[in-house]
């Protein structure tokens, strides 16, 4: 049960005034060009980390196919 003390607006998901309010302060302390170099290596990041498991899912593959070959010899 959800504690009755806690208001109702603070258990939901930010709104988009609250989204632009966290944004808009956000500029202000890094400044933009700041922010947008943020981005930029968070998105390189996820990028690099999603080519690492495609990279794993193909070796795990293929040293599946070198054991199945090595059982039936």
């Amino acid at each position: 049960m959800v504690d009755s003390w806690l208001p109702s607006w603070l258990l939901g998901m930010p709104g988009p005034m609250e989204l632009l309010l966290i944004f808009g302060i956000l500029i202000l302390i890094f400044g933009a060009s700041k922010l947008s170099g943020i981005g930029k290596a968070l998105g390189e990041g996820i990028r690099n980390f999603k080519k690492g498991l495609k990279a794993d899912d193909s070796s795990d593959s293929s040293d599946l196919e070198a054991r199945k070959n090595d059982e039936s010899d």
